[in-house]
């Protein structure tokens, strides 16, 4: 998950020398003007969004931070204006004071939190993502799991993606556990839950079906073990969706992270780094609470608990890290 993708911004590419070429299909003065950045806004037959003052952005950042525990920046201003200028309209409001008022008294407001969940956030993932952590967790920890697992007489194994997105993450360590162990896979107990904040993210999770540039990454004999190719892309087989359960869970939330089964293994990649250190602090100590004795901890490459907790034992590998969870 990440904040405020500029990809989403415009549909034009960017071109050589900062210029920004037009979308397909828009030719002549339209296109001269979009390159130019001198279009007005009539032209487009686009509504002016509401512009949003210092203490209307103070109040509706603390309410989506005490809601999800995003944090955004006064910095990141316009693009909350941006992003939600457009949502103004569509509810008739004309101000972002009535927007907050709304979201405060409105009987709709839950459901309009799942339309801010999707206007500040972006799912930006792919299966297979970071192969070189992926290949760690493949070859020895995952590998030291599962011979401790088998040794103990328990062949069980439950895995936490948290933060999964659209459930190429899941879905990643699913097929990783069938290659680990083929046909006597049948024989354990595995669960691998997955939760986002999203409901529209976990709704195409459990459908399954993706691009090709989901699996760009992605090994071509995986695909051909793992998929089926259909109309609309490519869908996991039933074999590695039925090792993985979707749900709704908001890590700020310690009363929604509890609820989640024990795990030996915790993935969240790419999440904590959008959050204050408070948050962070509330997310590390519900995967500490979550992990069994000696269950390992993985983030996103750039994300540390360095300065945040003592909890965790770092475990440094060439290009990678993880944390552990002493015995």
């Amino acid at each position: 998950m990440s904040l405020f993708s500029s990809s989403k911004l415009g549909s034009g590419t960017r071109t050589g020398g900062g210029a920004t070429a037009a979308p397909a299909g828009v030719t002549g003065g339209l296109a001269s003007g979009i390159t130019s950045g001198r279009l007005p806004t009539r032209q487009l037959g686009l509504r002016k969004t509401a512009k949003i003052t210092d203490e209307e952005f103070e109040k509706l950042a603390d309410f989506i931070y005490n809601k999800t525990g995003i944090s955004i920046s006064i910095k990141r201003k316009y693009l909350l204006e941006n992003r939600l200028g457009a949502r103004l309209s569509e509810l008739g409001l004309k101000t972002f004071k009535e927007y907050y008022d709304y979201l405060q008294l409105d009987k709709n407001r839950a459901a309009e939190m799942e339309v801010i969940c999707e206007k500040v956030t972006t799912n930006e993932t792919s299966f297979y993502r970071d192969a070189r952590q992926l290949g760690i967790f493949q070859n020895e920890m995952l590998k030291e799991t599962l011979a401790k697992q088998e040794a103990l007489g328990r062949k069980e194994l439950f895995i936490w993606s948290a933060g999964c997105s659209s459930g190429e993450e899941p879905y990643t360590l699913a097929i990783m556990l069938h290659e680990a162990l083929g046909m006597s896979i049948i024989g354990w107990n595995i669960r691998i839950t997955a939760n986002d904040l999203s409901p529209a993210m976990l709704r195409l999770a459990r459908a399954g079906v993706y691009t090709d540039y989901a699996l760009r990454t992605t090994p071509k004999g995986i695909i051909a073990k793992y998929f089926d190719k259909v109309d609309a892309g490519y869908q996991v087989k039933p074999r590695v969706q039925k090792l993985v359960q979707f749900g709704p869970v908001n890590l700020s939330d310690p009363a929604s992270t509890r609820r989640v089964p024990r795990s030996h293994i915790v993935f969240c990649r790419n999440v904590i780094i959008y959050f204050d250190d408070a948050m962070k602090k509330k997310a590390i100590t519900a995967f500490y609470d979550n992990l069994l004795p000696g269950g390992h901890l993985f983030l996103g490459h750039s994300e540390s608990i360095h300065k945040l907790s003592t909890a965790f034992r770092p475990v440094p590998k060439p290009g990678a890290i993880c944390y552990k969870k002493e015995e």
